[in-house]
């Protein structure tokens, strides 16, 4: 079994902003919100990236930054990747050696690339009162830049940019979700 067979893909759910620092380099913001359910029906538990974030520590190796999950475009580097009480934060940097990440700085500078997303394994997960799937522990592996996260609301957004409003997100991920749906039902028939 290779790794695309059990890595998962999670796009950020909740009032999210990140930010591109003036120098065009910079990135930060929450990649993963505690307690917010996706699109797919799943919850993450708060303290759910612990572990992982031990573990990588302790073996010298960091989350990877891709572009569009691609783990054949590496765009920079995540300086920073912690837990507090809202989520998943991160900060970091693109590469301006990099071509795709120059790309990236001015797509996310124009405002046509804004999203954040998380590559992971399960390792263990629950269901809460409700009947959704709630991941306990993760093993992260990536966060991307991305064109369409699950939930727009996981956002990068250049410096002094005003983020949507919280109606507008809810209405434009409900599209989404009935395209997905459209979509899914055309190929099942």
């Amino acid at each position: 079994m290779d790794a695309s067979e059990w890595l998962e893909r999670k796009f950020c759910a909740g009032d999210t902003q990140g930010m591109l620092a003036q120098d065009g380099a910079t990135i930060e913001g929450y990649a993963s919100l505690f307690g917010d359910q996706d699109r797919g029906g799943d919850i993450v538990a708060p303290g759910a990236y612990g572990a992982s974030l031990e573990r990588l520590a302790r073996e010298g190796r960091k989350v990877k930054m891709l572009w569009q999950h691609d783990p054949a475009q590496p765009i920079g580097i995540w300086d920073e990747v912690r837990e507090d009480a809202r989520g998943l934060w991160v900060k970091g940097r693109l590469l301006d050696g990099v071509a795709r990440a120059r790309e990236a700085a001015a797509l996310i500078a124009a405002g046509a690339i804004d999203g954040l997303s998380i590559g992971y394994r399960t390792l263990r997960a629950g269901r809460n009162d409700r009947g959704r799937r709630l991941l306990n522990e993760l093993e992260l592996w990536e966060v991307s830049l991305v064109t369409f996260p699950m939930l727009p609301s996981a956002r990068v957004a250049a410096k002094g940019e005003a983020a949507p409003n919280a109606a507008d997100l809810r209405a434009l991920a409900g599209l989404f979700a009935s395209a997905s749906q459209e979509m899914a039902r055309r190929d099942e028939g």
